[in-house]
C-alpha cells in the first residue's frame, strides 16, 4: 500500500482547505525570503562599491547625500569644491591616496564621470575592448551601459547637462568611445568615465557659448544707440580687460565635485573627518558610518515586516492543524476500512504526517519562487529609477532555516491528528457506521 499516494489524494480531496493553508504559508515564507534576499543583495552591492574608501570629501550639505552621490551615484551632489582646497586635503600626512571626481552630466540618464585612472583600479575594472582615455573627450563605457544602449567603439556620445536626460544637450561637443569595460559587479558598470580635463573643457566651452550670446545681444543693443567714438573705445577697452581677468580667474579656480580618500592608518578615520568639518568650509563623510545609519533607518520597517511574516507562518500552521484535525474526524470510517485492508496504525499516522509535510514543503518551495519574483520586480523598479539591478538564484543560509521551520510546523500541526489516528478503535467506528 502506497501511503505517499494516499496522502496526496487526501490533500486533493479537500482542495479549498489545502489551498488556504498553502497560501498562508507561501505568503509568510515569500515575505521573509524576499526580505532576506534584498537585504543580502543590497549589502553586497554596497560593499562592492565601497572598495576600501575611508572618507569622502565634498561641499557642505547632507553627509548621506554626499555618500550616495559620490560613491553609489544615485543622488545629486551637494555642490563643488575648489581644486586648491582638495590639494590641501591630499597633502595631509594622514591621507594615503585620493581620487578626484567630477560629475554633473549624463548620456541618456547614465552619468559621465571625470576622474583618474586610479578610479578604475579601485574597482578592478578591466578594459574589454579598446583602451583607456588619453585625450580630452575620450571615454570608456561601463558594461551595463554599452550592452543596454548598444554602444560600440568609436561611437560619438552627445551629453546632456544635469543627471537626467531632460537636461540641455551639449550639441557643440561630443565624446568619443575609445574603450569598453568588462563587467565588474560595481558602480563602474553604469558609468561613462573620462578625464577631469574633459569635464572642465566641456563646461568652459558651454560658458563661453553663453558669453558669446550675451556679447552679441549687447552689440545689437549698442547699435541702436548713439555714443561718442571715445566712449566706445573706452568701453571696449574695459570689456577686454574684464575678459582677461575672467579667463585668469577661471583658469586658477577649477573645481571638482568630490574626492574619495583612503587613510594611511585606520585610526585616522576618527580624527581627520572631524577636523575637516570643524575647521574648513568642506564636508567629510565616512561611508561605513553613513550606510550603517541608513540601514538603521530602514531596520524598523524591515523588522516589522519580518515579524508580520512569521505571524502569518504561525497562522498557516494553525490552519493546517485545523484542516488535518477536521479531516481525520470526517474520514474515520475511511481510515478504519484502510486498516481492515492491511494498513497498520503506524502507516496511517505516517500518512497524516506526510499530508502535512507535503503542504509545508510545497509552501516553502513556492514561497521561494514568490520571493524571486519579488526580487525581479524590485530590481526592475531600481533599474528604472536608479540604474541599479538586483538578481539572485542562490539560496541563502538563512533560507535553509526557513525550510527547517516549515518542516517543524508540518510536524507539529500533524502531531495530534496522527496520535488520534494511531489510537483509533476500528471495531467501534465500524459498529457505529
Amino acid at each position: 500500500m502506497n501511503i505517499f499516494k494516499l496522502s496526496i489524494k487526501n490533500i486533493i480531496s479537500k482542495p479549498l482547505n489545502s489551498i488556504l493553508s498553502l497560501a498562508l504559508l507561501i505568503l509568510g515564507i515569500g515575505i521573509i525570503s524576499l526580505l532576506l534576499q534584498l537585504n543580502s543583495l543590497i549589502k553586497t552591492q554596497m560593499d562592492n562599491n565601497l572598495k576600501g574608501i575611508d572618507m569622502v570629501v565634498g561641499a557642505k550639505g547632507s553627509p548621506l547625500q554626499l555618500i550616495l552621490s559620490a560613491v553609489y551615484h544615485i543622488d545629486s551632489p551637494t555642490g563643488n569644491i575648489s581644486v586648491e582646497d582638495a590639494e590641501e586635503i591630499k597633502n595631509n600626512r594622514m591621507v594615503g591616496s585620493s581620487i578626484d571626481l567630477l560629475y554633473g552630466d549624463n548620456y541618456k540618464g547614465y552619468r559621465i564621470v571625470g576622474t583618474e585612472d586610479k578610479f578604475l583600479d579601485l574597482y578592478n575594472a578591466k578594459i574589454k575592448d579598446g583602451k583607456k582615455w588619453n585625450a580630452p573627450f575620450e571615454v570608456v563605457v561601463g558594461a551595463k551601459i554599452y550592452s543596454k544602449l548598444n554602444i560600440n567603439l568609436d561611437d560619438e556620445l552627445v551629453s546632456s547637462h544635469g543627471l537626467r536626460e531632460t537636461g540641455e544637450s551639449h550639441v557643440n561637443q561630443s565624446f568619443k568611445v575609445v574603450g569598453l569595460l568588462e563587467p565588474s559587479n560595481s558602480v563602474v558598470d553604469q558609468l561613462i568615465i573620462t578625464s577631469p580635463q574633459s569635464i572642465w573643457d566641456l563646461h568652459d566651452e558651454h560658458d563661453h557659448d553663453d558669453e558669446d550670446h550675451e556679447e552679441h545681444h549687447d552689440d545689437e543693443d549698442h547699435e541702436e544707440h548713439e555714443h561718442d567714438h571715445d566712449d566706445e573705445d573706452h568701453d571696449e577697452h574695459e570689456h577686454d580687460h574684464d575678459d582677461e581677468d575672467h579667463d585668469e580667474h577661471e583658469h586658477g579656480d577649477k573645481e571638482i565635485t568630490a574626492m574619495l580618500i583612503k587613510f594611511k592608518s585606520p585610526m585616522n578615520i576618527i580624527q581627520f573627518p572631524r577636523q575637516i568639518n570643524e575647521n574648513t568650509n568642506l564636508q567629510a563623510a565616512v561611508p561605513s558610518y553613513e550606510i550603517s545609519r541608513l540601514f538603521k533607518l530602514f531596520g524598523f520597517g524591515i523588522e516589522t515586516l519580518t515579524y508580520l511574516a512569521y505571524l502569518i507562518i504561525l497562522v498557516s500552521g494553525f490552519s493546517l492543524f485545523i484542516n488535518l484535525f477536521n479531516s481525520m474526524r470526517e474520514r474515520k470510517y475511511e481510515m478504519a476500512l484502510i486498516r481492515t485492508l492491511g494498513a497498520s496504525r503506524s502507516q496511517l499516522s505516517v500518512m497524516v504526517i506526510f499530508e502535512s509535510l507535503i503542504l509545508t514543503i510545497s509552501g516553502f518551495l513556492l514561497g521561494l519562487l514568490v520571493s524571486r519574483l519579488g526580487v525581479m520586480f524590485v530590481s526592475s523598479l531600481m533599474e528604472e529609477s536608479l540604474n541599479y539591478s538586483l538578481s539572485s538564484l542562490y539560496i541563502l543560509n538563512e533560507e535553509f532555516w526557513l525550510l527547517g521551520l516549515s518542516i517543524l510546523i508540518g510536524l507539529i500541526s500533524s502531531l495530534i491528528p496522527a496520535i488520534q489516528v494511531y489510537k483509533m478503535n476500528i471495531s467501534e467506528i465500524l459498529a457505529d457506521e
